[in-house]
């Protein structure tokens, strides 16, 4: 632990694995990509591998409830997650962030094959770097247990769809986003498969931050404060 400012932290050598979690819109994305570029690490948003499977399924008129269709399709995609978002060989870097999008992927997230497929991928990415930041919602529990880090990211409802409204400008109000969310977060945290943690409910040596009334800046040098 070290109460050196984010600037002047170093790194510690062990750390290897950061991983993060957190409900929808508490700011994981952007925490993520700080706290890799400190590292000088690459990171991996497995949210953007389940909206992949998601969005793949709305262009192929696959039925998101349909497990075992939604499964096969699952196993058969090349999903490349980086700065960009390539889904077969097609830039799906905005088309994943849709509406559509939104409404369809807690579905499949709650597919335990789909799970099972894309849990393998985000461990295969961790061993082929050997580093890395990790974000999602299983991360530190199920995906990395052995992670050298692991936070659990969380914000006041209203906060998060304030931000995630500022995120998206699709148009949709903060009131209709925050709904949104709400549903999201009963359907994450009531599915059987690698449910949703509350901020009770993580791995217990995972640190909770949450960045109610924080800048990311002061929530990065909570983090970096860890490693």
């Amino acid at each position: 632990m070290s109460d050196r400012r984010a600037g002047e932290l170093s790194p510690h050598p062990e750390v290897r694995v950061v991983a993060i979690d957190g409900p929808a819109g508490a700011g994981k994305s952007t925490l993520a990509e700080s706290v890799a570029a400190h590292l000088g690490v690459e990171r991996l948003d497995t949210g953007a591998m389940y909206r992949a499977v998601a969005w793949s399924a709305l262009t192929h008129h696959v039925d998101v409830t349909d497990a075992e269709a939604v499964a096969r399709l699952a196993r058969t995609m090349e999903i490349d997650v980086g700065e960009r978002v390539v889904v077969n060989g097609e830039d799906a870097t905005v088309a994943i962030r849709s509406i559509d999008v939104d409404r369809a992927v807690s579905a499949v997230a709650a597919n335990p094959a789909v799970r099972s497929e894309l849990v393998a991928r985000q461990r295969a990415w961790v061993a082929q770097r050997g580093r890395g930041v990790v974000e999602g919602r299983d991360i530190g529990t199920v995906v990395l247990p052995d992670a050298d880090v692991k936070i659990y990211l969380t914000a006041a409802t209203e906060t998060r769809a304030r931000r995630r409204a500022r995120q998206r400008d699709d148009g949709r109000s903060v009131e209709a986003v925050h709904d949104d969310l709400v549903r999201r977060d009963r359907l994450d945290s009531t599915r059987l498969a690698s449910p949703l943690p509350s901020p009770e409910d993580v791995a217990t040596d995972a640190k909770v931050i949450d960045s109610t009334g924080k800048s990311s800046r002061a929530v990065l040098e909570e983090v970096l404060a860890c490693l």
